[in-house]
């Protein structure tokens, strides 16, 4: 866990410095506001990274783009249905970004899904686009991998859990699950009071509804990276904390709370006892990503 509290508490550390020195801050924004040329600018900056020989030395991975999903598999047990949550998805998104800014050449900053806009009908969202979105839905009723737009011949090495298996971006919508990212739940979320209540609704409500309403590669927990979509949706995710912070943020940017164990119904397994011990691989091969 070593690795993991650094992260965190390096975040909170550019937060401060940046707003304390930025007059211009990054904006990111959302992807039905981008003109299509700077939806082509983000598609083919993430093409880059999945093209990209990895930099880490995690079992399985052999892109840059791996390296990311890799760091979420190892992660994911410790980083979901705890007070980690939040912090390390904000992690998370800020280094792909970085990633895409420094090692693809891309001008703009992480856009995110106003997923709002679609919920309860993510079947016919236009982020779906064959050409300016990230493909459709999977192959067939059950799902099965997808066969249009950019991403649909990648494939991936890990899931699922922490299996290494050639995966493709598969997806099933479910349009009623993608109900729970409707701006009634994400107004209840954002109007809590305390820190752990508006980490448990987000987490619960419009996070699940997001990687579910998707379905496939995205509702396969620690894989989920593997879709691409994931980041606009972590993005989203990090938007909603930060709207909940921005009203009290002297009090708010700082606080956490929670636990550090998961809940045992919680869906996701430990690893198994073969499996590289996350602080030792994630602290020695990430860390230059954060500091």
């Amino acid at each position: 866990m070593v690795w993991l509290f650094r992260a965190i508490l390096f975040f909170p550390l550019v937060c401060s410095v940046v707003s304390a020195q930025c007059s211009t801050p990054a904006q990111r924004k959302a992807w039905h506001t981008l003109s299509n040329d700077d939806k082509l600018a983000y598609i083919n900056a993430e093409l880059c990274l999945m093209k990209l020989p990895a930099k880490t030395s995690m079992e399985g991975v052999i892109t840059r783009f791996d390296d990311f999903q890799a760091l979420h598999v190892h992660g994911a047990y410790m980083t979901h249905f705890v007070g980690a949550f939040l912090p390390f998805h904000r992690l998370m998104t800020y280094a792909h970004e970085t990633a895409l800014r420094e090692e693809c050449g891309y001008k703009g900053y992480q856009p995110f899904w106003y997923e709002q806009k679609d919920a309860g009908r993510f079947s016919s969202s236009d982020v779906f686009d064959p050409i300016y979105g990230f493909g459709g839905n999977g192959s067939d009723e059950e799902g099965g991998c997808i066969t249009d737009g950019p991403f649909a011949n990648y494939t991936s090495p890990f899931g699922p859990g922490y299996e290494l298996t050639v995966q493709c971006i598969d997806r099933k919508f479910d349009d009623d699950v993608s109900s729970f990212t409707s701006r009634n739940q994400v107004d209840y979320c954002i109007s809590q009071p305390d820190w752990i209540s508006t980490w448990q609704c987000i987490e619960g409500n419009p996070h699940a509804g997001g990687h579910n309403g998707v379905g496939g590669q995205m509702a396969r927990g620690g894989s989920s990276p593997g879709d691409p979509l994931f980041y606009l949706h972590h993005a989203w995710i990090d938007k909603l904390w930060w709207d909940w912070q921005s009203k009290d943020l002297p009090a708010r940017l700082s606080e956490m709370g929670g636990t550090n164990l998961m809940r045992k119904d919680s869906g996701f397994r430990p690893p198994p006892p073969e499996y590289p011990a996350e602080s030792t691989v994630v602290e020695s091969d990430l860390s230059d990503q954060f500091t």
